[in-house]
């Protein structure tokens, strides 16, 4: 655990967490999942300087840096809204600050009040997109680069239905 949290993982989220960091494309970033809470509303992420991570000029490279915080808000949401709906990485702006050349660590949030957020706005329009921000920084608090992730959520049945609308069969 990198952050101070009252949350606990779970037996099945212990699990997740060791199954994806073994994922290719997440092992291959560079990033290193410390933690997986059971409600699977917090994450904790910790990037270091390495042989996968180290660019020309002895720092982090910037795919590393933010190949290693791109799917994790949309898996947890998948997780904690379950197979009734949609969820899906939109669009992500990054700022690099500093130069990352020691360990960083990111932590993810989903709030109780955004879940009611998203259920709510999903039940009013069928689909809801939003923004969450994020960060890397050091034990001491100094921010290296900040992140805006724009996440698309959906009813299943908006979601078939738009895409049906989108892409007509033809004969």
């Amino acid at each position: 655990m990198l952050f101070q949290t009252n949350k606990k993982e779970s037996s099945y989220s212990a699990w997740y967490r060791r199954s994806i960091n073994f994922w290719p494309c997440i092992w291959c970033s560079g990033g290193w999942i410390t933690f997986v809470s059971g409600d699977f509303q917090e994450l904790h992420v910790r990037l270091k300087l390495g042989i996968r991570t180290r660019n020309r000029v002895g720092t982090i490279y910037g795919g590393s840096i933010y190949s290693s915080v791109d799917p994790y808000f949309m898996l947890m949401l998948m997780q904690i809204l379950g197979k009734d709906y949609v969820v899906w990485d939109k669009g992500a702006s990054v700022k690099f600050i500093r130069p990352i050349t020691d360990p960083v660590k990111c932590r993810f949030l989903i709030s109780n009040e955004l879940v009611e957020t998203v259920k709510a706005q999903i039940a009013a329009n069928g689909q809801y997109v939003f923004e969450l921000p994020l960060q890397y920084e050091d034990d001491n608090g100094k921010v290296y680069a900040t992140f805006i992730k724009t996440v698309y959520t959906a009813s299943k049945e908006y979601y078939k239905q738009k895409k049906a609308a989108t892409n007509p069969q033809t004969p």
